[in-house]
């Protein structure tokens, strides 16, 4: 039998007896598992928060936080490959960084995603009042939590099938949206409102920094969640079919794609929209083809965006079952969330995650309005990722010092990898520092030491003397 991962074993005839996952995901499964996780909530609806306090500079946010990622991809994607046994940054961060490590990105990444399909969760609600606006939105977030349930119980080859299809619903929306945009801007459409659609509009002094510097820099906040998802292709890598060809074309692929579809289609928003018709409590999606005088657009466009909202929360529960499964299956979780179904899938571990994203998405209850708490989790999401992310990044350079001739071995190098490395892990500093100036944010901020300090005594009790596993040799050329 082979060793357990973090996030999953190697498959073999019998997985469903021994608890291992099935490897039945392919290319293109993979990268559109990824392309759901990050074309989500973070760009049809967050986007209209970030636009109206950043303006039109919140492009040149998204295209720089795009490029850092990039850098941050190619250096787990050459760490993934350079040993067979790794089959996730869990297990990379395990073995450079130290024990600890693995166990406090594995479980942090588990909380991310909970909290992003929280998120996601409460965005779907806000998008069913544009049907029934005196409708709870709880209700119907709670409704497709229990669907993604037995959706994700069923096998993996389904599920990816199911995710495939619900990103290219999403991919066909941004695509139409900047034809849309494209043609609006070209005939020089003038909306009801008295807009003319115009490139113009992108360089409008009143609305590239309406705010000056600390508004361009209050938009970093939701624009990273934006991104999240891509890393999901790490997650993922223990049920792909041959990672060594999937891995370096979704990691190549992916975060140009997310960058190519944020920027042309923020341009076509404000180019059509103009700045100051943008509102922040709204989907910018279904705005511009509401200012643009059809509301029956708009209706549809608003289907569109609650499927791809229940697409990344689907990305996401599949996540949070497939981390927990392997923290369990490392001995740093309860036992229980290590067992698989019939159907190869991890259901201990996939309804414990729906039940906390329920919980979370809960608190619509207690705060009714959709942004406010979309923002929070939402912050909580980013601190946690920039967390992970930069755990990568140190593991990659620990890995430049101690074994250089993997780095000249690697067919898959990160170009530039210590300098860009380092200059990311800088990046990030500014980025948590920037989440300290502005109220909402700071508060989601003061939440995660509190995390920080429980995974930090539940390790020291209970998992600092676990035996980690070994990944010597079997090293990719």
């Amino acid at each position: 039998m082979s060793d357990v991962n973090k996030f999953g074993k190697h498959h073999s005839s019998d997985a469903a007896e021994s608890g291992e996952l099935s490897r039945d995901l392919s290319n293109r499964h993979i990268q559109f598992i990824a392309l759901g996780g990050a074309i989500g909530s973070g760009l049809f609806m967050g986007a209209g928060k970030t636009i109206s306090v950043s303006g039109t500079s919140i492009i040149f946010t998204y295209m720089i936080i795009g490029i850092v990622l990039f850098f941050v991809m190619r250096a787990m994607g050459e760490l993934l490959l350079s040993n067979l046994k790794y089959k996730n940054f869990a297990d990379f961060c395990s073995d450079y960084i130290g024990p600890w490590a693995g166990f406090f990105i594995g479980w942090s990444y588990w909380l991310t995603w909970v909290v992003a399909a929280v998120a996601d969760s409460v965005v779907i609600g806000g998008y069913i009042q544009y049907w029934y606006p005196d409708l709870p939105t709880w209700g119907p977030a709670l409704i497709v939590l229990a669907a993604l349930m037995f959706l994700n119980l069923l096998t993996v080859r389904i599920f990816g099938e199911l995710e495939f299809w619900f990103s290219l619903v999403k991919v066909v929306a941004v695509v139409s949206l900047i034809v849309v945009g494209g043609v609006l801007i070209a005939i020089s459409y003038v909306s009801p409102n008295g807009v003319t659609a115009s490139l113009s509009h992108l360089v409008d002094p009143a609305a590239t920094l309406p705010y000056g510097m600390s508004g361009f820099f209050a938009g970093f906040q939701i624009a990273i969640f934006s991104f999240a998802g891509i890393e999901m292709i790490g997650a993922t890598a223990a049920e792909a079919k041959d990672p060594h060809k999937t891995l370096p074309r979704a990691i190549n692929a992916v975060p140009i794609r997310v960058m190519v579809f944020y920027v042309l289609s923020l341009i076509c928003i404000i180019s059509v929209s103009s700045w100051f018709a943008i509102s922040a409590d709204q989907s910018p999606f279904v705005q511009l083809f509401l200012v643009t005088g059809l509301p029956m657009a708009a209706g549809m466009i608003n289907l569109v965006v609650t499927t791809s909202a229940i697409s990344s929360a689907n990305s996401g529960i599949f996540c949070t079952s497939r981390t927990l499964f392997g923290l369990s299956s490392a001995k740093q979780a309860p036992n229980m969330f290590s067992t698989v179904t019939r159907r190869k899938v991890p259901g201990a571990s996939l309804i414990f995650s729906c039940l906390c994203v329920s919980l979370g998405t809960g608190l619509l209850i207690f705060i009714p309005k959709v942004m406010t708490v979309y923002t929070i989790v939402s912050t909580i999401a980013s601190v946690l990722l920039i967390f992970i992310w930069s755990l990568i990044l140190v593991a990659y350079l620990i890995y430049r010092k101690r074994n250089p001739e993997l780095h000249k071995a690697s067919k898959f190098k990160m170009p530039w990898g210590v300098p860009l490395s380092i200059f990311s892990l800088i990046f990030f500093a500014c980025m948590i520092v920037l989440l300290t100036l502005e109220p909402d944010t700071l508060l989601a901020l003061y939440l995660i030491p509190i995390w920080v300090v429980w995974l930090g005594l539940v390790y020291f009790l209970k998992y600092r003397h676990v035996e980690v596993k070994s990944y010597k040799a079997e090293r990719v050329s």
